[in-house]
């Protein structure tokens, strides 16, 4: 109870000293302009260089056989093995559990796993890894199940920390990770998260109702299995957001601020961030991702034995796991959490009908349209290319209609995708957003990776805008 009173603390503090102007809250807060951000923003240097980092990926189909060899290279004793509920019965894990018993694994299975974990869910599998004293850790599954697996691993190698104190900042301490963790190989079901590729769990805190998630190059997988075969048990929904959720890290990145204009500049490269700022390293995977969304991402939804459709977007979604997990991503991430945080009553289908749930993907791509239209203006080359990519006519588009262009195709993508009109078909109406706009505001370790870095009354007209996308 101490450690929630003492992050819901440092939250009002960080949203205090933020100025917010929108009509529905108090005029005591004031309104901050840009040149009073950029002032404060430069009063440390910018950066200089950029680190890229990624797991080790394995792809083919069928490699998912490997993986108990993979765990006697490694000389691993014991191993738990996250995955979820729905999991644990496909093929999937059973092609695990035989390559696992096939060469003598010792092996628990850990399936408790929640779809859209909170820091409940992630401290009872922490509790499981702690109790079990494994040598490596294996996730089968998405990005829920990545994720709890990396927080699992994190803290039973820190057993003296609290849980906040590897949070990031402001709701927790953002502690650096300086333990020595356990091997962790991760094998996404899915063709959306990329998080076999990043060192990023994220997570829902359900005494802010609001999600937060813990960073660092130490969480980062020691290898993705990457096994296409696994895409055909996707369903349509699934296959539908977590495409939307590559979409928009491969955006994202490609627009985030340059790393050579972010702040501060450590004094310490072992400090630098892993959300670093577009680079010429990251732009490369995210423009690649983009490429093959272009082709095979309405293939893939409409057509579960499109085998090569399915497979295309596993690899979009590791290319664009690699742009964002060393450039970042931004706003459209940013807004998503507290979407999904305060959610109340929507059920998507597909999904665990037992909790009302908007799907990560879901909440990230609605507010795109915004998004992209009030960060156009920092850098419409690249929102013009990447509409072009994704498959725009930009013939004759001028840099004053960058935001547009690309608005106008990611609602085409939305709309033919079937993704309900904006988020008040999740049950938010105008006078839900003040507390989506304080859901946003804590959400620093993304929301100052965009080109255009938003002060409270922005975020609360992109979200009056994302009421209905249409």
């Amino acid at each position: 109870m101490a450690s929630s009173r003492e992050a819901v603390l440092r939250v009002m503090r960080a949203v205090s000293g933020i100025s917010c102007a929108c009509p529905a809250h108090s005029t005591a807060f004031g309104r901050a302009s840009r040149r009073g951000w950029r002032h404060a923003h430069n009063q440390n240097s910018s950066d200089y260089a950029f680190e890229m980092a990624s797991s080790n990926i394995r792809y083919g189909p069928g490699v998912t056989q490997e993986v108990g060899m993979d765990m006697v290279n490694l000389g691993l004793g014991k191993v738990a093995v996250f995955t979820d509920k729905n999991l644990a019965k496909l093929p999937p894990m059973l092609d695990v559990i035989a390559s696992l018993e096939k060469h003598n694994v010792k092996y628990e299975v850990y399936s408790n796993v929640s779809i859209e974990p909170s820091d409940i869910s992630f401290k009872d599998a922490i509790k499981f890894a702690t109790d079990g004293r494994f040598d490596g850790i294996l996730a089968v599954g998405g990005g829920s199940v990545m994720d709890t697996a990396k927080a699992a691993n994190l803290y039973m190698c820190c057993p003296g920390n609290d849980f906040l104190d590897f949070v990031n900042a402001p709701i927790g301490r953002g502690l650096p990770i300086t333990s020595t963790l356990k091997p962790l190989i991760c094998i996404p079901t899915t063709a959306g998260t990329g998080s076999e590729t990043t060192g990023v769990a994220i997570f829902d805190y359900k005494p802010l109702k609001a999600k937060t998630g813990i960073a660092g190059r130490s969480l980062r997988p020691l290898l993705g299995i990457v096994d296409p075969h696994h895409m055909q048990y996707m369903p349509q929904n699934v296959a539908i957001f977590s495409g939307f959720d590559v979409l928009c890290h491969a955006l994202e990145s490609y627009t985030a601020i340059p790393y050579n204009e972010r702040t501060p500049r450590p004094e310490n490269p072992k400090d630098r961030p892993a959300y670093q700022g577009s680079n010429p390293i990251s732009d490369i995977w995210s423009k690649q991702a983009l490429r093959i969304i272009a082709k095979y991402f309405k293939r893939s939804v409409f057509d579960a034995e499109d085998f090569e459709a399915r497979s295309a977007m596993h690899l979009a979604s590791v290319y664009a796991g690699i742009g964002f997990g060393n450039a970042g991503v931004h706003l459209c991430h940013g807004l998503s959490y507290p979407i999904s945080g305060l959610v109340k009553s929507y059920h998507a289908k597909d999904y665990n009908p037992q909790k009302p749930l908007v799907p990560h993907g879901l909440s990230v791509v609605i507010t795109a349209p915004a998004v992209f239209m009030f960060t156009a203006s920092c850098c419409p080359d690249r929102h013009i290319e990447a509409a072009e990519l994704l498959g725009a006519d930009v013939t004759n588009v001028n840099r004053d209609d960058a935001g547009r262009v690309l608005a106008d195709i990611l609602r085409k993508y939305m709309n033919e995708l079937m993704i309900p009109n904006g988020i008040e078909a999740f049950g938010y109406q105008r006078e839900d957003v003040p507390a989506l706009v304080e859901g946003t505001l804590p959400q620093q370790r993304v929301l100052k990776i965009a080109p255009q870095p938003p002060a409270s009354e922005d975020i609360y007209k992109l979200l009056e805008n994302s009421l209905k996308v249409y």
